[in-house]
């Protein structure tokens, strides 16, 4: 989670507020932590970019 907000120079809390509204890089919850997988961030990441 910190990898991914310090990545895309946002806080922690901002990933979590995308993934409650369902606007953030898909995440995958593997016990009690959420996981981004790399690709997944580069194309959410892209998606928003390519205009």
């Amino acid at each position: 989670m910190k990898d991914v907000a310090a990545y895309l120079s946002v806080p922690v809390q901002t990933i979590y507020d995308w993934r409650w509204k369902h606007e953030g890089p898909p995440a995958y919850r593997i016990g009690r932590h959420l996981r981004f997988r790399e690709s997944d961030v580069f194309a959410w990441l892209d998606s928003k970019t390519a205009a």
